[in-house]
């Protein structure tokens, strides 16, 4: 006869087995989910443009922000982490990247939104290689699972371009 303790041993690991197999089944049926997000940025105002006491651009944006990022949510999906990048070239970098703007949508009815903002966070360039730059403003997300492995992927919105002289 097996004892109070063996009995409790077996069903607790027995119940874990079964929620580990519920996890994984959950963290796989997102597999199946092939999202849609749209979104669109407008760059109403360049605020200010200047250089910096230490030699360095800076800029200064106003934008409209819309976006619907509804087809990302699950019943999986806890939370979805989004931020806005201006991303150019330079002699020094093929590839820079400012995050401008970022935001943390909590629940599916909050994914579908438009809003009007200055950056978040300065857009500095270590240099004077912002005059007269093309560059791309890219909508990033992060989707965090209740359970399974996080993944990201990006919207790139092309034809922004920064003006020849300070402001």
């Amino acid at each position: 006869m097996h004892s109070f303790g063996y009995r409790l041993n077996g069903l607790l690991t027995f119940a874990v087995t079964i929620l580990a197999l519920m996890c994984a089944i959950t963290s796989l049926s997102d597999n199946f989910n092939t999202p849609s997000p749209s979104a669109e940025i407008k760059i109403m105002n360049i605020n200010w443009f200047q250089k910096q006491p230490q030699g360095h651009d800076e800029v200064s944006l106003t934008m409209n922000v819309s976006a619907d990022l509804q087809s990302l949510f699950t019943w999986n999906t806890k939370q979805v982490f989004i931020f806005v990048a201006a991303e150019y070239e330079t002699p020094k970098n093929s590839l820079n990247q400012v995050s401008l703007w970022d935001a943390i949508i909590p629940a599916k009815e909050h994914a579908k939104f438009w809003i009007h903002t200055s950056n978040k966070y300065r857009f500095v360039d270590q240099g004077n290689n912002l005059r007269g730059k093309k560059f791309n403003l890219t909508l990033h997300w992060h989707v965090m699972p209740k359970t399974g492995k996080m993944f990201a992927d990006k919207i790139v919105l092309t034809g922004y371009s920064l003006p020849e002289e300070y402001r």
